[in-house]
């Protein structure tokens, strides 16, 4: 099952995002995109870092199970203050498929996908859907997606979330023959992307590559200049971001 999110426009209203990495090192990251003062907010469960011109930001938690309970908290934080969220952008550094998005490159989730979110049956692996229940694929706004692209230059399509970062060329196969489409991998967009369905709030994913999907080599990574190009793609989204309207 495919759950579309609210499709978009740009508009010149300003609205309330919340970003959600996985740590502080990207959080900060992005916050370097908005100079300014920085407030700490504290919500039961979560602290919000709140830029003084920006949107809020917080380091939710590494893998989708803690990504989703604290983004839910947040929404829900937020909606009793009475000033729900518009968009929810779960961004950070991840592993990239070469040769589509190599190390460097910025990628933009169409589809924020769980990549093992079902049974191994001696037939295969079986999304949960195929099972009769939930969903594995979440539709961020195509128009918002075009933004961002458009602004940041980066690449268009899946972005598959895992409990487990691949290290073989053998899963990295298995998964890009599972999700053609695939270009980047994480740990929480699935997650974040969940609670952002239930509040009914559109959800985006935006990943810098740090290191190639396959044989985990750290020699390899390079996780600098991936927290650089966050930075840097943060810095050119913060005119849409700020101005993107749910329709």
């Amino acid at each position: 099952m495919v759950l579309p999110a609210e499709e978009g426009r740009l508009t010149t209203s300003s609205v309330r995002v919340l970003v959600a990495t996985a740590v502080p090192v990207e959080r900060d990251a992005v916050a370097e995109a908005f100079p300014g003062a920085r407030a700490q907010v504290t919500r039961p469960g979560i602290t919000l870092h709140r830029p003084s011109h920006g949107p809020d930001l917080l380091a939710a938690g590494v893998g989708p199970a803690l990504a989703a309970a604290s983004t839910a908290a947040a929404l829900t934080a937020a909606a009793l203050d009475g000033a729900p969220y518009a968009l929810v952008v779960s961004a950070g550094i991840g592993g990239g498929f070469a040769p589509h998005a190599p190390v460097g490159s910025l990628v933009v989730a169409d589809e924020i996908t769980a990549a093992d979110l079902g049974a191994e049956t001696a037939d295969g692996f079986l999304p949960v859907t195929e099972l009769g229940f939930g969903t594995v694929t979440h539709l961020p706004p195509a128009g918002l997606v075009g933004a961002v692209a458009a602004a940041t230059g980066a690449r268009a399509g899946t972005v598959l979330t895992g409990s487990t970062v691949t290290g073989t060329a053998e899963r990295a196969a298995l998964l890009r023959a599972r999700h053609p489409r695939a270009l980047a991998e994480g740990m929480e967009g699935f997650g974040v992307a969940e609670a952002a369905a239930a509040h009914g709030v559109p959800v985006l994913e935006l990943r810098a590559v740090s290191n190639p999907v396959g044989p985990r080599d750290r020699a390899a990574w390079r996780v600098g200049d991936a927290l650089a190009a966050l930075t840097d793609a943060f810095g050119k989204l913060a005119p849409v971001l700020t101005s993107w309207k749910p329709t």
